[in-house]
């Protein structure tokens, strides 16, 4: 995860001001990872309006606890990004099992949605050249000669990005499921360069449910 040497240090700030209660480090705060946490929960719930009641209670929970945060276990996104997605999680659970009742298979969605809502996060915070590259040879199954093409770049930096996005991906994907304490949901299946290389023009390798 790309990360500038000054966050840590802006991170353990802001947590000071809240911590003296200063509304305005709450309104930093909101204004720089509300968009994340909102987008996060409404991954996970499908639903809007209780992705926007899940992020008044996630700040919420912040501003009366800002001591839970604990900069030498990573940034405050990390942390924000690992509360929602428990929460969210455990909401989507709640309301599945008065929906239909708690079943084998309703467990196994809610397992694949928070492993998508994850990996999405995720990506999202990678750097902006990785993200795209994954963007378009990931989620949409080009072939690395057609991502090369489109992002202006050579076959070979667009595998080199995918590499390396990748690699990112899976260690990010092990520190969040560090944080969860939780079953390890299965990664997504990295691409072969060999088998890319070799599509014919026009078809798509679709790695990991890509579309």
């Amino acid at each position: 995860m790309a990360t500038t040497d000054g966050a840590p240090r802006r991170d353990e700030q802001l947590q000071r001001r809240l911590a003296r209660g200063e509304e305005t480090a709450l309104g930093e705060l909101y204004d720089q990872l509300a968009p994340m946490v909102h987008g996060l929960a409404g991954r996970i719930l499908a639903d809007q309006t209780a992705a926007a009641q899940l992020t008044r209670e996630i700040f919420a929970h912040v501003w009366e606890h800002p001591e839970a945060f604990d900069p030498a276990r990573g940034s405050l996104r990390a942390w924000l990004g690992a509360l929602t997605h428990r929460r969210a999680v455990d909401r989507l659970r709640s309301r599945r099992a008065e929906e239909a009742g708690y079943a084998g298979d309703t467990e196994d969605e809610i397992r694949a949605v928070a492993t998508a809502a994850r990996v999405q996060y995720v990506v999202a915070a990678l750097p902006q050249p990785l993200r795209e590259t994954i963007a378009e040879s990931y989620y949409d199954g080009r072939t690395y000669q057609e991502t090369a093409r489109r992002l202006g770049i050579s076959e070979q930096a667009a595998k080199q990005r995918m590499r390396l996005g990748l690699e990112l991906l899976a260690t990010e994907l092990e520190q969040e499921r560090a944080r969860h304490r939780g079953p390890a949901p299965a990664e997504p299946e990295r691409p072969d360069p060999e088998r890319a290389e070799g599509t014919q023009d026009g078809e798509r390798w679709k790695e990991g449910g890509g579309t």
